[in-house]
């Protein structure tokens, strides 16, 4: 059977073939009488559109790339699909890559939207050194992470999450509080968690110590660290890790130890995602806004697209308070 085509609509719709375009890309102003004889058409023809040719015409893909590190975890996770739900809302399909540790993997996503096969791209990934995030002014948006000063970024206030964090231990009559993060070399807002841990300390006199953890190692190679925590550091009695996965590796590090917890190692967390809070409901833990956060970063997407000027947003966090710390 023959390809039904596009002179094919008009001819039975009694129309051109202009007007058909008009009706499938929605341009202009056409009757309702004239839409539906074309779409009545269409349905007897069996026709569907030319997905390419209306790329084409319309000079968008309505895709957009999703580039973070892993959905094996539960803040990049919900923040995936927070992100997914809002852009499919808006009309946009989701190119997905999780690029944990390989470069050349989001340089690909990268090189998708130089050629103009995705609309736009929301990165969260950790990869450094990438040199085209600095050459472009093409529609990128960044959540918690930095890649240049033309990209905007989302954030949670991880100043103010640090801050909280650290005072509750404080309150809670820790003396030997030890904070997880990534390596001070990345450039990240989790940075920000460190400094609200480390201006806390020196306020209160407590000798400040953080443990870097990169986010990539392997969950063994984690949990050693920790390990490593308490035989060095058997004083500790308060830790606040940079993300709640970090903070169950904790837990388990001090029990191995011989440590109770809270009675003996006070724990907070940070991230708060719905799976988290589910699974294990007593951790102390830092609660990023992740709907809020994926629907700044979509807002912010949008604006770019439209040659509109844009500017880095931060959203409140809050501790959520847990038998743990």
């Amino acid at each position: 059977m023959a390809r039904v085509k596009l002179q094919d609509v008009a001819k039975l719709a009694g129309v051109s073939v202009t007007t058909v375009s008009r009706v499938l890309n929605n341009r202009g102003y056409l009757s309702k009488q004239t839409i539906n004889k074309v779409h009545q058409a269409m349905e007897e023809l069996n026709y569907r559109p030319n997905a390419v040719a209306r790329q084409l015409y319309k000079q968008r893909t309505d895709l957009v790339g999703l580039v973070f590190p892993t959905v094996n975890n539960p803040f990049f996770g919900q923040l995936e699909a927070e992100l997914e739900t809002r852009l499919y809302e808006l009309g946009y399909r989701v190119v997905m890559g999780n690029s944990q540790n390989n470069p050349g993997k989001e340089e690909q996503y990268l090189q998708l939207l130089f050629n103009g096969q995705i609309d736009g791209l929301i990165v969260g990934a950790h990869n450094e050194g990438i040199e085209a995030y600095h050459n472009t002014n093409l529609p990128i948006v960044s959540i918690e992470r930095i890649v240049s000063k033309q990209i905007p970024v989302v954030a949670a206030d991880n100043y103010q999450g640090g801050c909280l964090a650290t005072q509750r231990l404080l309150d809670a009559g820790c003396q030997h509080i030890v904070h997880t993060n990534y390596p001070a070399t990345l450039a990240t807002p989790n940075q920000e968690r460190r400094r609200g841990y480390e201006e806390l300390m020196t306020k209160y006199g407590r000798e400040k110590l953080t443990y870097e953890i990169s986010f990539d190692l392997p969950d063994d190679q984690k949990a050693a660290v920790f390990d490593r925590l308490f035989a060095e550091h058997p004083e500790c009695d308060g830790i606040f890790a940079d993300n709640d996965t970090n903070a169950r590796l904790a837990i388990n590090a001090a029990q191995k130890a011989g440590k109770r917890v809270p009675e003996d190692v006070k724990v907070i967390g940070y991230d708060g995602a719905s799976s988290t809070r589910l699974l294990f409901p007593d951790l102390t833990t830092i609660q990023q806004p992740i709907p809020e956060m994926a629907q700044a970063a979509v807002d912010l997407l949008q604006k770019r697209l439209a040659g509109q000027a844009v500017e880095s947003v931060t959203l409140p966090v809050k501790l959520i308070p847990g038998l743990t710390g």
